[in-house]
């Protein structure tokens, strides 16, 4: 969800510039039902505001209690890892659709950390039945209750619901496709213990809702999560996590999609079973 300038000095990351987007016949999704008289600067406005809503509403819900970093692990640093793609084969088992049973190292630890974040941050999160299933696959047992708890909250809520322009049930409006995909770039573990890691997942998120009459097209932010996560049932799970924005690259002139072609790329294109 790339919002351009919003991001450019987030996260302790310095402003690169000004980012410019090509929209097709005016905004996204504008075609014949989009109304006379709106700049595009609004619009930017409101898709910021709802990106925020979001985030802050899943931080809110999944945090512990407690603002400051969890610890836990080992306070030695390991050295860079390489930023090629390297390690062992992908896991071949899953649970209620989620990769687990992951390797008993550093390396199972990243790809358990990228594979959990694609979970937590799709539209699956929406589902109250299937949100269940991914809280209790992703989170130490012993923390699982009560983010599931917390996690009901926060999406439930109408106000919350109506501002991303879904339902109160969490379903897109008729004629609309609502898009929540988690995109990892990269990971590393900033530090280690015989049976815990800290992992941070570098990632670009698209949100939105695509559409003729969606207020909120599809956009694309940068993200990076630092989870906390520990060896527990044969397998890493998570105890906690945070986020930070960035780092943003400078975007590219580049035309955004129309409505038919977002809602159709998503449909047709899978996403990846991730692994270090």
């Amino acid at each position: 969800m790339s919002l351009g300038d919003e991001h450019g000095s987030s996260g302790g990351y310095a402003d690169t510039g000004q980012t410019r987007t090509r929209l097709p016949e005016g905004d996204p999704y504008g075609g014949a039902t989009r109304r006379g008289g709106r700049s595009s600067s609004r619009s930017l406005v409101t898709v910021v505001g709802v990106v925020v809503l979001l985030i802050a509403a899943i931080a809110f819900a999944n945090r512990g209690g407690d603002d400051s970093p969890s610890g836990g692990a080992s306070g030695n640093k390991p050295a860079p890892s390489p930023t090629s793609a390297t390690g062992n084969r992908p896991v071949e088992t899953k649970s209620a659709g989620i990769p687990t049973g992951f390797a008993h190292s550093e390396q199972g630890a990243q790809s358990a950390a990228a594979n959990y974040s694609v979970a937590l941050g799709s539209t699956d999160m929406f589902n109250t039945a299937r949100r269940h299933e991914i809280v209790n696959t992703v989170y130490a047992p012993d923390v699982a209750a009560a983010r599931q708890s917390d996690l009901d909250r926060a999406y439930s809520s109408e106000s919350f619901l109506s501002n991303i322009g879904l339902t109160r049930d969490g379903a897109a409006p008729s004629g609309q496709t609502f898009i929540s995909r988690i995109i990892p770039v990269g990971t590393k573990v900033t530090s280690s213990g015989t049976d815990s890691a800290t992992v941070e997942i570098w990632y670009t998120s698209l949100f939105g809702l695509s559409g003729e009459a969606s207020t909120n097209p599809v956009s694309e932010s940068w993200y990076t999560t630092t989870y906390e996560l520990k060896w527990v049932g044969n397998d890493w799970k998570v105890t906690d996590f945070q986020q930070k924005d960035g780092p943003v690259p400078v975007g590219r002139d580049q035309k955004a999609s129309t409505a038919d072609d977002m809602t159709k790329a998503v449909e047709e294109y899978g996403g990846f079973t991730y692994a270090r």
